[in-house]
């Protein structure tokens, strides 16, 4: 019992926070992972997690699926913290696991947009946020993964980009549309420009991935190394306390687009990640194979990929024609 109360240890959130940052868990997983512990915690009174078990673990995601009708995902991310908290902060992996409460993710098909409604939402953004939602859309990225472009990632010579630590942490080349490279060369110019004031200023600095800071020291400040879609203005990370500047904040396109979708009569519950979705469609309607979108989009199995077959524009969907068309 010593062990939970003992001043001289860290505390819990404290433990979870470094076991989470030993591991190269992103930012946002560490601030969701310590928020859904926290939660647990203080929904059994304060009782520290050594003294509960699966029981306490199922009343609490019993909780939030009945009493707060949470999403399925939100509900499955709060036992994968707790999972993470139990395994690898207290040493006491949750026996019986099978047994846990795990909400099953209903399966619906994603919503898509026909290309005059991508080309009129395209054509209510401007600035970074329609340059990246361009890429969204034409090279199929998710959101992050176009935020998080470095400028090394980008090869205009061979029309190909590079997607660093996407999804599952893996990389994969995909497409560079070849009506994007004017545009982001004259947006490169100015991100450089800015650069150079950082460096002037005394920053400059990109954050560099997992231990690179240490194995190439000043590489932060190489031009390749910068963001091409740098924030407005320099931040201080949480992490380490150094000022530098971020690449731009996920909800300034995502805010961007909403209203670009508003304004543009869409009454489709479209957002940044429908790009991707249209983006596989109309290529499933060009001809173009399922694998090769299936690397393009970097999906592990076939099998999710396939579900763009099923949206394709056909007339009356899947090619039928109703009856009552034919009365007419």
């Amino acid at each position: 019992m010593a062990s939970t109360t003992d001043p001289a240890k860290p505390r819990l959130l404290d433990r979870l926070r470094s076991e989470l940052r030993a591991r190269h868990y992103s930012l946002r997983t560490e601030e969701a992972y310590v928020a859904w512990v926290r939660r647990y915690v203080l929904f059994h009174g304060k009782t520290h997690p050594l003294e509960m078990g699966p029981h306490h673990v199922n009343r609490f995601l019993s909780h939030l699926a009945t009493g707060r009708n949470v999403a399925a995902s939100t509900q499955n991310q709060a036992l994968s913290a707790l999972l993470f908290l139990y395994q690898h902060v207290l040493g006491a992996p949750l026996p019986d696991v099978g047994d846990l409460v795990r909400a099953r993710t209903p399966h619906r098909l994603p919503v898509v947009l026909t290309r005059d409604e991508v080309r009129a939402v395209l054509a209510r953004l401007d600035g970074a946020p329609k340059l990246a939602a361009l890429l969204l859309y034409g090279a199929g990225l998710r959101l992050l993964e176009a935020l998080r472009l470095r400028v090394k990632d980008l090869d205009f010579a061979l029309n190909q980009l590079t997607v660093r630590d996407g999804k599952g942490r893996k990389d994969r080349v995909t497409l560079l549309p070849a009506a994007l490279k004017e545009p982001l060369a004259a947006h490169l110019d100015e991100v450089r420009a800015l650069h150079q004031r950082d460096l002037a200023e005394g920053f400059g600095e990109a954050l560099l991935p997992d231990a690179l800071a240490t194995k190439l020291r000043g590489a932060g400040r190489f031009w390749g190394w910068q963001w091409v879609f740098p924030g407005r203005l320099r931040s201080v990370d949480p992490r380490t306390g150094i000022e530098r500047r971020h690449h731009l904040h996920e909800t300034v396109l995502q805010h961007a687009v909403r209203d670009a979708v508003r304004a543009a009569g869409i009454v489709k519950p479209a957002t940044c990640h429908t790009f991707r979705h249209s983006f596989a469609t109309h290529l499933l309607e060009d001809g173009y194979d399922i694998r090769t979108i299936q690397e393009l989009l970097g999906h592990n199995d076939v099998s999710t990929t396939m579900i763009y077959t099923h949206v394709l524009n056909q007339p009356g969907g899947r090619g039928v024609r109703s009856p009552l068309d034919r009365l007419s």
